[in-house]
């Protein structure tokens, strides 16, 4: 049988991998920190990482490595010319969290258009119990319908988006990151005319050399003063100084961020920092992360070491 090694497990919440488990001699670590990863992978014939980096020096080390799955969409965590070059197949898995990262985009609209973070902290701290007044209206709040939609980035979750976008009564546009023309309901726009044009802007565009850094100061001060700019595709899209710096700057209204330039996201990261910390909606890189989409994640990573093995 197979030698099969899950090098984080923890990045998929203990979900139920019974079904891996039974395709061959597993053995799963909870998480592997980087010198630790060529030790337990030593023997591995399929190894399974989410975020753990496999390098071409890692790579190199593991003579006995047949097969490399990601447990989830994006491989840059993976040397994949070097994995190529080896003759070791590189499987990700498509498509299983498109409708979590979906709602959790439209989500993070809703919440920062209606200032639902500051308005329940302000019943839950005592300040409505407090209050005279049957309503409060310290900060505007705002409607999603009629919204202009930009999205960076139109595969499936930018795809996924826009029809809940479009459900909500906002008209949407988007740029392709890649340069490809194609017949889509939806129109093209180059990027700072859509950024001009936006109230919305969403990012679902993988991270590549092409597009790193795709949104600095200069991009973010073409948008509105009133718009918001959703990032839950990676962090090295965007520029993080140079958000925290438009937020306090008044540049634009606000942010939804669930991933950063480097996670964890450390201490000395700008974002902590900024001055109205309503004007920002942080969360952990866990926009993708419903308990359906586990299920599917698992389901794609049995069926990518079933497909190797058939073939072989």
């Amino acid at each position: 049988m197979v030698n099969i090694v899950f090098l984080d497990e923890y990045s998929l919440n203990d979900a139920d991998l019974n079904g891996i488990r039974a395709l061959g001699n597993y053995t799963g670590y909870e998480f592997t920190a980087p010198e630790q990863i060529v030790e337990r992978a030593a023997e591995a014939d399929i190894l399974i990482v989410n975020k753990v980096k496999l390098t071409a020096a890692i790579i190199d080390r593991l003579p006995k490595l047949r097969l490399i799955c990601e447990a989830a969409t994006g491989v840059d965590n993976i040397d994949v010319e070097a994995a190529t070059a080896r003759g070791i197949p590189v499987k990700n898995a498509k498509g299983y969290s498109t409708r979590s990262v979906a709602e959790a985009t439209l989500g993070g609209a809703i919440a920062m258009l209606r200032e639902v973070v500051y308005y329940d902290d302000f019943v839950k701290k005592g300040e409505y119990s407090a209050s005279p007044r049957l309503f409060n209206y310290d900060r505007p709040t705002r409607q999603l319908y009629g919204r202009k939609w930009g999205i960076i980035g139109l595969g499936a979750i930018g795809h996924a988006v826009a029809e809940l976008a479009s459900a909500f009564g906002c008209e949407v546009a988007y740029h392709s990151v890649s340069g490809n023309k194609r017949a889509e309901r939806y129109p093209e726009k180059e990027l700072m005319e859509l950024l001009r044009w936006a109230d919305i802007l969403s990012i679902h565009s993988p991270l590549n050399d092409r597009i790193r850094g795709l949104i600095g100061a200069q991009e973010l001060r073409s948008m509105k003063p009133d718009s918001i700019l959703i990032n839950v595709a990676r962090g090295g899209i965007v520029d993080e100084q140079a958000l925290a710096d438009a937020l306090d700057e008044g540049v634009l209204a606000g942010a939804v961020v669930d991933v950063f330039s480097k996670e964890p996201m450390p201490a000395d990261n700008p974002l902590l920092r900024v001055k109205d910390p309503y004007k920002l909606l942080l969360s952990p890189h866990n926009a993708w992360s419903a308990k359906e989409s586990i299920d599917n994640l698992v389901e794609a990573i049995i069926r990518n070491i079933e497909e190797f093995l058939r073939a072989e």
